[in-house]
């Protein structure tokens, strides 16, 4: 280690910087520089092992998921086939639990009640889908 020397420059006495102190200072600046990098020895935590029950309620939810999939793409398949746009032989009929009834042979009526339905259809079989493909056990 180099020791520390005084000069005297314009009056004035200074201690020289020694080259050790200047290393160090050098090392410290660089550390201080450099980019985080995380460490690889601490993995992330491994999720918790999931008990039998979970497990069975969460393919019990993936089945219902699928039941709907399938009844909608039913669904959609008899829409599709079906034809709404023969003239007078059309019609649509809605009826609630009281007996209330809504009749209509409006062609023009019908073909946007049908495509509404479709489009809504589509947006949710695109839902269930995509739920189907981010489900995690």
């Amino acid at each position: 280690m180099a020791t520390a020397t005084t000069v005297k420059q314009n009056g004035s006495a200074k201690k020289e910087t020694t080259t050790a102190k200047r290393t160090v200072t050098k090392k410290l600046a660089q550390e201080a520089t450099k980019p985080i990098v995380e460490n690889p020895k601490n993995p992330t935590p491994a999720k918790q092992p999931v008990n039998l029950l979970e497990r069975i309620q969460q393919l019990e939810k993936l089945k219902g998921i699928s039941a709907k999939r399938e009844r909608l793409v039913e669904t959609l398949s008899s829409l599709t086939r079906f034809n709404y746009n023969s003239s007078e032989s059309c019609s649509f009929h809605l009826k609630d639990s009281s007996g209330m009834e809504f009749k209509t042979t409006n062609t023009n009526l019908i073909t946007l009640i049908a495509t509404l339905l479709q489009e809504t259809l589509e947006n949710k079989k695109t839902e269930l889908e995509k739920q189907l493909m981010d489900f995690e056990f």
